[in-house]
């Protein structure tokens, strides 16, 4: 009498079975794509050096893509920075209002604006608006095997497409800061003295007695690294999209993604480091 063996059953893969494996998988290939664009942004850097120093930079394209940036993130940051004014003047006036310090309003929201809310806007839009851009734009390039020719005619593609990119970005990242600030504070003191009752006197007061020229610094240093981040990201998935229309569609998502995801780790360090080495300029 023969016998039959009886497999056991299969094991039904439990969530955290599903969760360990998709975070084996997508952790090291973000890491690994991060790693890529840094590399690009190395690359990038070490050739416009020697394009500035040897005077063949291409100004008249980096230009352009400066004018198109700001064509596309100008408008979008006067009406962000005017909400984000309102909510971070009404939600701290109230705060410092309940503890009898009304004085305290203009130094509160206008260090949080300049120190936080500012980099932090600029990053979103850029990585929102700009990033995209130039994710579709060299992703297009890259399909259509425009990318491929150039390398076959001896042209460098950091040389010719990234390089101006990142020059406009980083020249366009401060000016729209500035512009944030100008507009955020702006809104937050017009909150503060209709809404809430503070003099005009009052708020310009605290706000230059605790707001120093290091602050503003610190913002502008901010905007120019999380710009730089962006671009060498958008590049990156930009250059490396394959499958058509759809890979270039993907391409702009995981930039925008990863863009502004790298923007806010980076300023949470950024952030830290400061706080640590200028305590009393933080506080």
């Amino acid at each position: 009498m023969s016998t039959k063996e009886i497999s056991p059953p299969a094991q039904t893969p439990t969530a955290a079975d599903a969760l360990r494996e998709n975070f084996a998988e997508t952790v090291p290939s973000s890491v690994a794509t991060l790693g890529r664009a840094l590399r690009i942004g190395a690359q990038a850097i070490r050739v416009g050096t020697t394009d500035l120093v040897a005077r063949r930079f291409q100004l008249h394209e980096t230009f352009s893509q400066a004018w198109f940036l700001i064509r596309v993130t100008g408008v979008p940051a006067i009406l962000m920075a005017v909400p984000f004014g309102v909510i971070v003047s009404a939600q701290v006036g109230n705060i410092v209002s309940q503890l009898g310090a009304d004085s305290m309003i203009g130094a509160a929201g206008g260090l949080g604006v300049i120190k936080q809310g500012a980099p932090l806007a600029t990053a979103m839009l850029l990585g929102g608006a700009g990033a995209a851009a130039i994710a579709a734009d060299l992703g297009a390039r890259t399909v259509r095997e425009e990318v491929d020719a150039m390398r076959v005619m001896g042209v460098d593609p950091i040389q010719r497409l990234v390089v101006p990119r990142i020059a406009a970005m980083m020249l366009v990242a401060p000016l729209l800061n500035i512009l944030i600030i100008f507009v955020g504070v702006a809104s937050g003191f017009a909150v503060a003295v209709v809404a809430l009752g503070v003099t005009p006197g009052s708020y310009w007061q605290s706000f230059g007695s605790f707001t120093t020229p290091t602050d503003v610094w610190i913002s502008l240093v901010k905007s120019v690294l999380f710009g730089f981040l962006v671009v060498v990201i958008a590049c990156q998935r930009g250059l490396e999209a394959k499958g058509g229309p759809r890979g270039v569609a993907d391409g702009v998502n995981a930039a925008v993604v990863m863009s502004i995801a790298a923007a806010v780790v980076l300023n949470t360090a950024i952030t830290q480091v400061v706080t640590m080495f200028l305590p009393v300029r933080i506080a």
